[in-house]
């Protein structure tokens, strides 16, 4: 015969299980969203001290899910031909609507060295050609912070320019 707290304890750790699994999986449920879409909108010059290079890096951020994005405060890396170029952040507070999409202004330092680093790479690529890649975040509170990435191409100018 059973003792009954043996079993009372056996069950409890069986319904805890349960409670567990469920409350994870109810928790996995409210994490899916669609990645967002992120593109280089514009870059802009802004001014810079001593060997540093500022820009002010445009995005454009589209929300494919049914909720808007808050967000407060965002991160920046930008990639050239796969080497890391400038990284910056900003406080900026705002939203990107449900199904809809925002331009976000993130200032973003580029030091010499790493330009230097990118010229000295350019007669082993294809010149006619940058490839980039920017990897950042939104910032959204404990579950709301959104990660991306976007890439694409930048064609340079081959030779002079015709009257």
């Amino acid at each position: 015969m059973r003792h009954p707290a043996r079993a009372f304890r056996q069950y409890a750790h069986i319904a805890l299980l349960l409670l567990s699994a469920i409350l994870l999986a109810g928790c996995a449920s409210l994490s899916r969203r669609d990645p967002l879409q992120v593109d280089v909108a514009g870059i802009e010059p802004l001014p810079g001290e001593g060997l540093e290079l500022r820009m002010a890096v445009k995005l454009r951020i589209r929300n494919p899910d049914d909720r808007p994005l808050v967000y407060d405060g965002a991160a920046l890396a930008l990639e050239l031909n796969g080497l890391p170029v400038a990284s910056g952040v900003s406080d900026a507070a705002g939203q990107v609507p449900r199904y809809g999409e925002a331009v976000l202004t993130i200032p973003v330092s580029v030091s010499m060295l790493d330009v230097a680093r990118l010229v000295a790479r350019l007669p082993q690529s294809d010149r006619s050609r940058l490839d980039y890649t920017v990897r950042g975040k939104l910032e959204g509170g404990l579950f709301g912070t959104r990660r991306f990435t976007g890439s694409g191409q930048v064609t340079l100018p081959t030779g002079p320019a015709r009257p």
